[in-house]
């Protein structure tokens, strides 16, 4: 199925993700549209949040040109520290980013268990 005219689409539905990273330096899906979906995300937000009381840790967020986290990724974020106790927003409604059928996006981070990352985008189908 092709990916939809998104000015024609019939649902658009509001959704938020999350995902606590619990490796160091592995990327694991943030979101991923399968491929024959016949849907497209809006990014809206990405926001990196460190929970760690005092170091900082560096994200880590790419967009691949596959479904769940395969194929070629280019960088959205790379190496961007948060601070400890801070959040940072990645992307923000004044720059959006589309993800398209058999598109992902990983995130990864520099310590474990300590940045989660919040996802909302809009699902047009």
């Amino acid at each position: 199925m092709a990916n939809p005219n998104i000015a024609n689409a019939a649902t658009i539905t509001g959704i938020t993700t999350l995902v606590s990273i619990g490796a160091t330096n592995t990327y694991q899906t943030l979101l991923s549209n399968a491929n024959g979906s016949g849907k497209i995300y809006k990014l809206n937000t990405i926001l990196a949040v460190n929970d760690d009381g005092g170091n900082s840790a560096d994200v880590n967020i790419r967009y691949n040109m596959e479904a769940a986290g395969a194929g070629t990724s280019f960088a959205l974020a790379h190496t961007v520290v948060i601070p400890a106790q801070s959040s940072v927003t990645v992307i923000g409604k004044d720059n959006p980013i589309y993800v398209t059928e058999n598109n992902s996006v990983t995130v990864s981070a520099s310590a474990a268990n300590d940045i989660d990352v919040v996802c909302s985008f809009d699902e047009f189908s």
